[in-house]
């Protein structure tokens, strides 16, 4: 039997990230999110402190880059001041983005702060406020950004009854989207003998298993499109027969969300505009009051497809709704004084389709049928790849180019089908006189102002 005991674990802060590529977004926009990851750093003390934490454990990437800036540094030195103050130990590894061969200003850190060094996997006791002992962590730092060994395989658990703690900064199993660092397989980390694998790279909080617990924590703060949801930390409580729970905690002053708006049954732009903030609004009841990075997605099968394809048109929209949330925002948003914060359309596209039915066309004996059928056949990959080669043959023959075609090309190879294949049944069902379901289709294009030829 143990000591009952609770902790944070957090990983990927990246304090002082970038966010580049938002010329468009207004001052107010650009420095609020430039300050987010101090931000979440800051929430993060504060949490520990309110839940009265005995420790926090930071699975890496506390900097964005090896290189770190010196704000980002007095940023935390002050935040660990904070904790050190308050009786919280803190337990830290260096990542992919934060090797330890990176420059780093000489500076005073408190002594309840202990780095993992880079040389060997080591293990340091970890107490309670109290003073007592409460578990073993376990961990070792990057020495440098790229590490392709398999670091988990050096761990090893103590054989008595403490509670063990594995902090790994790491790609388990090989998850896609991620670099390949510090790889190792689940079944590796369930079977060493750790109560706990504090883990950290991947920027999607996962519980991978349960006793012994495999945790992903995800990043404390999106930083963007893709890293949208609630992003925070885990308070863990572990009980004196070694339960254990988990209870997420948000961090993050700015939430990136994902928002789709469909078309179906909609039959003008101020209907479209009027059904996307409508969405903002729900989104923002959802946040507690943080501040929305938005990328909007238009869905669905609908009338208006046919004045959706055209990017000035698409950015006309855009700009639109930008200007509504900031004139009114149904009560919810302002230029960034409101209480609820504020919301900025990062971007909008649009994955709509004319109002047909690409399955029933695709059984008719008719020319659209064929399309169809022989472009899903196109779909395998030889049969795909050769496709796009002739298309894209002129540009194939730059040597400057090639690479970056062939690269486009791998990326986007069937969303490029996907989209040829719905232009091109939209447009011909819209002319095909003879159809009842492409009249419907071509009278609609045509009531809406659509140009189908």
């Amino acid at each position: 039997m143990g000591v009952p005991f609770r902790f944070i674990h957090a990983a990927d802060l990246h304090v002082d990230s970038p966010f580049r590529g938002l010329s468009e977004a207004p001052s107010h926009v650009r420095e609020a999110l430039q300050a987010s990851t101090f931000r979440a750093v800051a929430r993060l003390v504060d949490a520990a402190i309110a839940e009265a934490v005995d420790f926090v454990v930071i699975a890496g990437d506390l900097y964005d880059s090896a290189d770190r800036s010196l704000r980002a540094q007095l940023a935390l030195q002050k935040e660990w001041q904070r904790l050190h103050a308050h009786g919280v130990q803190l337990f830290v590894i260096h990542g992919n983005h934060d090797p330890l061969s990176g420059q780093q200003a000489a500076l005073r850190w408190p002594d309840s702060v202990y780095f993992f060094g880079a040389e060997r996997v080591e293990q340091v006791p970890a107490y309670t406020r109290q003073g007592e002992l409460a578990a073993y962590i376990t961990g070792i730092s990057y020495g440098t950004r790229s590490v392709t060994a398999n670091l988990a395989a050096g761990y090893k658990a103590r054989m008595d009854d403490s509670y063990g703690i594995a902090l790994l900064h790491g790609n388990v199993d090989g998850i896609d989207g991620h670099d390949p660092y510090a790889p190792c397989r689940l079944d590796e980390l369930v079977g060493a003998g750790f109560h706990y694998w504090a883990l950290g790279h991947i920027h999607i909080r996962a519980v991978l298993h349960e006793y012994p617990h495999v945790v992903y924590a995800g990043n404390t703060q999106g930083r963007h499109a893709k890293e949208s949801g609630a992003k925070g930390c885990y308070v863990v409580d572990v009980s004196a027969s070694r339960e254990t729970e988990l209870r997420f905690v948000p961090l993050d002053s700015v939430r990136w969300l994902n928002v789709q708006t469909a078309i179906e049954g909609l039959t003008s732009e101020q209907e479209l505009l009027d059904a996307m903030e409508d969405e903002v609004c729900r989104a923002a009841a959802d946040c507690g009051g943080r501040s929305i990075m938005a990328r909007f997605s238009l869905v669905g099968r609908g009338v208006l497809h046919a004045r959706l394809g055209d990017s000035e048109r698409l950015q006309e929209l855009l700009e639109g709704l930008r200007e509504r949330i900031a004139e009114n925002g149904s009560g919810l948003f302002s230029t960034g004084n409101s209480e609820y914060g504020w919301c900025w359309i990062s971007e909008l596209e649009a994955s709509t389709g004319a109002p047909i039915d690409l399955a029933a066309l695709a059984e008719e004996d008719s020319f659209i049928g064929e399309l169809i059928r022989e472009s899903r056949q196109a779909e395998s990959g030889e049969a795909l790849q050769s496709l796009m080669e002739e298309a894209m043959l002129p540009l194939l023959g730059s040597p400057k180019l090639r690479k970056l075609v062939r690269s486009a090309m791998e990326r986007h190879a069937n969303g490029w089908l996907d989209k040829a294949r719905e232009l091109s049944a939209g447009l011909l069902a819209a002319a095909e006189p003879d159809s009842s379901a492409s009249n419907s289709v071509g009278a609609a294009v045509l009531e809406q102002g659509g140009e189908a030829k």
